[in-house]
């Protein structure tokens, strides 16, 4: 992975997922194209449902028109129920099928996601039993679609290939070409711009070949989305635009607010920050009054960074606030249930646990009484099975506290302590802001060109072997590890509980890491393969919670982890380099140089400085200091 490719996902972050919802709305119109009626026809037919005033004997065809072609996904809601029932009354399995998958497709631009999916399996189950490739392939794009939102990337790769072998071996060209288009907008999710051209000059011609106007606007934005990713701007704006004209034409709003977020995003990168605020406030403005919950996030997310670059922070907070707000409101639902889940199966085993216990008792009970009929003699016999039995119940209860252990010890190697326990006792984690974190970003450097020509289980080998070392070290000083991505390896310090100390003590690990790269060259090592290493460290405020659907995860986000990323990209090979904000909090304890105001991509000008040596005259910190600052800092915690 190129620097400039790794800058520019990172920019663009902040609404990444929300492009995901772009595939929806593609995929709705597609699956219903053949039942796409004229929208006065559908209100009018919409009347006469609600009225009653028709023939019985046409309700499951009056229905299955109104789930496919209605614009509003709350009507569509209602009538899929009703469609539901009367379909399960009169047996029909073909519109049955109908039911399950537009009621996903409305739950899911409603953005209720784990009932989307609930839905979206009935209707494959459905499917199958019909042996129906063609529903089948529409149900697997769909169910692609929900994971892609959800940010699972190997299950949505996995449905979305699924569907284009049905439909390529079915020779439904639309279809085939449609599931191509959301695979490769998921490997734009995932920053392979590449993978997703590949992808989209498949699909394009076809839709083409088709005239399905759609499928063309959306073929247009998604390969500017891709040139945007590769750094080329003025071709990535001119491909944008052209399909924001074609969606207006075609009064499809979904992808037209998502692209908007883009374009203002690469007006940012090129400092026309006017046009920038004007595309942002335009897809505000379309979100709201189309009720576009993620977009109405993502709109609000933009404006508030743009604000907060022109030094207007009141502005800035205002509209961080609702994109908090509104995102909170979409992505808990699936959070809340994928806990509730976790906890139910939690309980289940402990119950399961118990009902064996009983069922044993009860053998033993039987053998008591039998044995009480048979003889007197036998007393000593049913004491000693008394005694077994006591046995097993003492056995039973360490099973159970073992497994309870193992359970809370797999939490702690996942997530923090402080919000481990916080998913116990509530279900749930709530995101918390922090005033002042230091971040660390390391980054192999030419790692792509070295791993072209090393065997897979040798680069494997060399990059666990670094990364276990560097996750020594990082507990060593009492940081948090956030995530690897690639060859990139992310921490902060300061958190889950502040810290006064949490800059110098990145700096020291950071020399600690670069000494074991030295050292690990120096020593020729020839087991593995050998990197230089970039260190790019920054302070700042972040939001921390817990992410994932099936695989927690506790990860950061805020500008400062953005520029963090900056300061490695900008340093040289072996070097630590450090903003302003740290070099005041380092200053003391450590020698460092002044490199100057420096370009940073998206950031501008920026004080940077390289970290030399420590200085020879700074206290340590000694293990008694460490302990009143923590007690320090965990009573101003309580107290705020």
């Amino acid at each position: 992975m190129k620097t400039q490719q790794k800058q520019t996902k990172y920019s663009i972050s902040n609404f990444i997922l929300n492009r995901a919802y772009i595939i929806i709305s593609f995929f709705l119109i597609s699956c219903a194209h053949l039942f796409a009626q004229n929208q006065n026809f559908i209100d009018s037919l919409d009347q006469v449902y609600t009225s009653g005033q028709f023939d019985q004997k046409e309700q499951l065809i009056i229905l299955k028109q109104l789930v496919n072609s209605h614009k509003d996904f709350e009507r569509i809601l209602f009538f899929s129920e009703e469609l539901i029932d009367k379909s399960q009354k009169l047996d029909s399995l073909q519109y049955l099928y109908t039911a399950w998958l537009q009621k996903g497709n409305a739950l899911t631009r409603k953005g209720d996601l784990s009932e989307a999916l609930e839905s979206y399996f009935k209707a494959a189950d459905i499917a199958v039993k019909e042996k129906n490739n063609l529903n089948l392939g529409l149900v697997s794009i769909a169910i692609a679609d929900v994971y892609s939102i959800m940010g699972n990337h190997e299950n949505a790769v996995f449905y979305y290939k699924k569907a284009i072998a049905i439909h390529k071996g079915n020779d439904s060209l639309r279809e085939w070409a449609s599931a191509l288009e959301n695979l490769g907008d998921e490997y734009l999710n995932v920053s392979k711009p590449d993978s997703a051209l590949l992808m989209f000059e498949q699909s394009g011609p076809v839709f083409k070949r088709l005239g399905y106007t759609e499928g063309i606007a959306m073929n247009i934005g998604n390969k500017g989305i891709a040139y945007a990713l590769l750094g080329r701007d003025e071709i990535a704006k001119d491909e944008i635009n052209h399909a924001i004209h074609m969606f207006e034409k075609l009064e499809n709003y979904y992808p037209i607010t998502v692209f908007l977020t883009y374009m203002s995003d690469l007006y940012l990168n090129q400092g026309n920050w006017e046009e920038a605020r004007a595309y942002a406030q335009k897809s505000l403005d379309m979100a709201e009054k189309y009720g576009l919950k993620e977009e109405i996030s993502a709109a609000n997310l933009q404006l508030s960074k743009l604000y907060e670059q022109a030094g207007d922070e009141k502005a800035s907070l205002q509209y961080f606030k609702n994109h908090i707000a509104y995102k909170d409101s979409v992505s808990n639902i699936t959070a809340v249930q994928q806990m509730a889940n976790f906890r139910t199966n939690f309980e289940i085993s402990q119950k399961q646990l118990e009902v064996d216990l009983l069922n044993e008792q009860k053998r033993n009970q039987r053998v008591v009484v039998i044995a009480t009929i048979i003889a007197l003699v036998l007393i000593c016999i049913v004491a000693i099975g008394l005694f077994r039995r006591n046995k097993f119940m003492e056995k039973t209860k360490l099973i159970i506290e073992k497994e309870r252990n193992r359970s809370d010890k797999l939490l702690l190697n996942i997530l923090p302590e402080e919000t481990a326990l916080e998913l116990k006792d509530n279900g749930k984690v709530t995101p918390k802001k922090f005033d002042s974190v230091t971040v660390m970003f390391t980054d192999f450097e030419a790692f792509t060109k070295y791993s072209n020509h090393l065997t897979p289980e040798l680069l494997v080998k060399s990059v666990d072997y670094h990364f276990s070392k560097f996750d020594e070290i990082i507990e060593k000083y009492g940081l948090e590890k956030i995530k690897t991505i690639g060859d990139s390896y992310m921490c902060a310090g300061g958190l889950p509980f502040p810290s006064k100390d949490h800059a110098v003590k990145m700096v020291q690990a950071a020399f600690e890491i670069s000494d074991f790269i030295k050292n690990l060259k120096k020593a020729e090592v020839r087991e593995i393969s050998h990197f230089n290493v970039r260190i790019g460290i920054h302070t700042g405020p972040v939001v921390a919670g817990v992410v994932g659907i099936k695989k927690f995860a506790y990860d950061i986000w805020g500008d400062t982890v953005n520029i963090a990323s900056r300061l490695e990209s900008n340093c040289e090979s072996g070097k630590i380099n450090v903003s302003e904000n740290t070099y005041d909090l380092i200053k003391d304890s450590f020698d460092c140089k002044y490199r100057g105001e420096i370009e940073a991509k998206n950031k501008g000008m920026m004080k940077m400085y390289y970290v030399n040596e420590k200085k020879k005259d700074s206290k340590p910190i000694s293990d008694s200091n460490k302990s009143d600052i923590l007690s320090n800092d965990t009573t101003q915690e309580r107290a705020s």
